[in-house]
C-alpha cells in the first residue's frame, strides 16, 4: 500500500509531462500544417523564385524534383515536418544560406529590444494600474487612463518618427537608427566575441563599456516606444484586474481586521491579480518578439520583423515560412512558461 501511495505522485507527474509534451507536439505540427498550406496557396512558384523566369523546362523539372514538389501533398508535408523537427527550414532564395542560420542572426536583435521594452512596460504599467485601481475617479486614475488611451490611439510609425525628430534630430539625446554607430558597428563585428548576439550583453561581457553606452543610446528610444505601448496595455489590464479583486469579500475582511492598506493591496490582492496578469505580460512580450515591423523599419533595427517583411517582399517563401514558425514557437513557449508560472504563483493551480 505504501509503495502504491509513494508511486502515485510520480505517476501523476509522468502522465502530466507526457500530456504536456503531446500537446506541444500536436500544436507544433498544427503550426507547420498552417504554414505549409499557406506556402502552397500563395501565387508564388518557388521554382521560378529560385531559377528565375529564363529557366528552361529541363531546369524547372530538375528543380521541382530536387525540392520534392513532384510528390503527393501528404508526402511533401511529411518531409516538411521531418525537416522542421530537425531545425531545417530550407534555404533562403536570396542568400542561398540556411534559413535557420539567418534567423539566428536576426532574432537576438528583436529579443534584446522586446525584452527591454517589456521590462519598461511591466515596471511602469503595473504600478500605474494599481494606483489607478486604488483611486478610481481621481486625477491619478484619469492620467493613467489618458496615457493608456494615447498609447492605443497614436500610430506607431508617427510616434517613432516624432521621437527620432525630437530626441535624435533636435536634442541629440539618443543615437540614430541602427544598433550602433557605424564605427562601433565595425568594431563589434571584429573585436567583440558574439556569445548571445545581443549587443548589450556581449559588450558588457567583453568590458567594452564605450560600445555598451553607444548601444544604450541607440536602443533606448525604440525600446521606450515599444515599452510605452506595452505599458498602455498592461496598465489598463492591471487596473481592471485590481479593481475586481478590491471588491472581493476577503479584501473587506482584511481591512476590517486593521491590516495595513499597502499589505492588503500588494500582498493579498496582488497575489490573485498576478495569475491573469502573467498571461497579459506573456502575450505582450510575444507580440513584441513577433517583430514590431514598423518600429524596426523606422529605426533601422535588423530584427525578425524586418527579416520576415523583407523576405515577403522578395518572394523568399522559405524565409517567410521559417520566420513564421519561429514566431509560432515563441507563442507556444511563452504559453508553456505562463502555465509553469501559474503553478508557482497560485498553489491552487498545482492540484
Amino acid at each position: 500500500m505504501s509503495d502504491t501511495l509513494a508511486a502515485s505522485p510520480l505517476t501523476r507527474t509522468v502522465k502530466r509531462l507526457i500530456g504536456v509534451a503531446a500537446s506541444l507536439l500536436f500544436t507544433f505540427i498544427g503550426l507547420l500544417f498552417v504554414t505549409f498550406i499557406i506556402a502552397r496557396i500563395v501565387p508564388i512558384d518557388p521554382v521560378l523564385s529560385i531559377l528565375g523566369d529564363r529557366a528552361t523546362d529541363a531546369q524547372i523539372a530538375a528543380e521541382r524534383l530536387r525540392l520534392g514538389l513532384d510528390e503527393p501533398l501528404w508526402k511533401q508535408f511529411g518531409i516538411y515536418v521531418w525537416q522542421a523537427l530537425q531545425g531545417d527550414f530550407g534555404i533562403s532564395i536570396r542568400t542561398r544560406e540556411p534559413v535557420i542560420a539567418e534567423i539566428a542572426r536576426f532574432f537576438p536583435a528583436t529579443l534584446e529590444l522586446a525584452t527591454l521594452a517589456t521590462i519598461f512596460g511591466v515596471a511602469l504599467g503595473v504600478p500605474a494600474g494599481v494606483l489607478a485601481a486604488t483611486k478610481p475617479g481621481s486625477w491619478a486614475d484619469q492620467i493613467v487612463r489618458l496615457v493608456g488611451l494615447m498609447g492605443y490611439s497614436m500610430p506607431v510609425f508617427w510616434l517613432g518618427l516624432m521621437g527620432l525628430l525630437l530626441f535624435y534630430g533636435v536634442l541629440g539625446w539618443v543615437g540614430g537608427p541602427g544598433r550602433l554607430d557605424a564605427a562601433y558597428d565595425m568594431m563589434f563585428e571584429f573585436e567583440v566575441t558574439q556569445r548571445s548576439g545581443m549587443i548589450l550583453i556581449d559588450t558588457a561581457l567583453a568590458g567594452r563599456w564605450d560600445m555598451f553606452a553607444n548601444a544604450i543610446s541607440h536602443i533606448i528610444l525604440p525600446a521606450g516606444l515599444l515599452g510605452y505601448l506595452s505599458m498602455a496595455y498592461i496598465s489598463r489590464m492591471t487596473r481592471s484586474f485590481m479593481m475586481n479583486e478590491l471588491g472581493q469579500e476577503y479584501i473587506t475582511t482584511a481591512r476590517v481586521k486593521g491590516m495595513p492598506e499597502r499589505r492588503v493591496i500588494w500582498v493579498h490582492a496582488m497575489r490573485n491579480v498576478m495569475v491573469p496578469l502573467i498571461t497579459v505580460v506573456a502575450l505582450s512580450y510575444a507580440s513584441l518578439l513577433e517583430g514590431a515591423v514598423l518600429t524596426e523599419t523606422i529605426f533601422g533595427w535588423p530584427g525578425l520583423g524586418s527579416y520576415i517583411t523583407d523576405a515577403l517582399m522578395a518572394n523568399n517563401m522559405p524565409a517567410v515560412m521559417g520566420g513564421t514558425i519561429v514566431v509560432g514557437m515563441v507563442y507556444i513557449g511563452l504559453n508553456l512558461l505562463s502555465d509553469i508560472l501559474y503553478k508557482l504563483v497560485d498553489p491552487r493551480a498545482r492540484t
